[in-house]
């Protein structure tokens, strides 16, 4: 039992504050303009599952199929991390763009379902930082105590996490209507911001990794 909770915990304290699901949730609304209250149940459901899956596998057997494809995990870094920071600049030359608003708004319900995985589960949900964390939990917790108790406590802590995704973009607008429009809009520039140094941190580790140097 104490060695379950002990792997919950890692799981949940390693994963949660880098996917950060309240502070995607403004960046989840933007990108589900126009769209339905049933579409972003959809969406906040697909991208829930899909996260579970992808933590779940990195968790799992994610230095494996790195070892497969002679990758690193600062590779991983590096190229996610380039794709966080594209996605974290356009959206914050969304934030000025109100052409963009307009085009958005007009999106049709099957493409914005389409988007479940990419962008919304990866990179801006589960990205590479939350990937390579989960990978490196797995390395670690595949060398110490019992495998079975350990691979429980870390899937009902991937489990978790994943849970408070569905329930963050479930009800991202309720929570975000407290603020009103203008609170919105400073909350999305500030989240997507957030998620630019975040793209740009992840590709410094990575290089970091890379070449030695220290990564702070």
């Amino acid at each position: 039992m104490v060695q379950i909770l002990a792997a919950y915990l890692a799981v949940v304290a390693g994963l949660f504050p880098i996917v950060n699901p309240l502070g995607m949730a403004p960046i989840f609304l933007r990108l589900t303009t126009g769209s339905s209250d049933k579409v972003r149940a959809a969406l906040a459901w697909r991208v829930a599952v899909g996260g579970l899956a992808l933590m779940s596998a990195s968790l799992f057997v994610g230095s494996y199929i790195l070892a497969f494809f002679g990758l690193t995990v600062a590779a991983v870094q590096v190229a996610g991390g380039l794709v966080v920071i594209m996605s974290g600049w356009r959206l914050l030359q969304q934030g000025d763009d109100s052409k963009t608003r307009e085009q958005q708004s007009f999106v049709s319900e099957d493409v914005l379902l389409t988007r479940a995985f990419y962008p919304l589960t990866m990179p801006l949900t589960v990205g590479p930082g939350a990937i390579s964390v989960a990978i490196t939990l797995g390395a670690k917790g595949a060398g110490s105590g019992n495998l079975l108790f350990e691979a429980i406590g870390a899937m009902l802590g991937v489990v978790t996490v994943a849970g408070t995704i569905y329930l963050s973009y479930r009800f991202a607008y309720r929570l975000l209507a407290l603020l009103g429009q203008g609170g919105r809009d400073v909350f999305l520039r500030l989240s997507a911001f957030i998620l630019l140094c975040l793209g740009v941190q992840i590709v410094w580790n990575g290089i970091s990794a890379l070449t030695g140097l220290p990564s702070s």
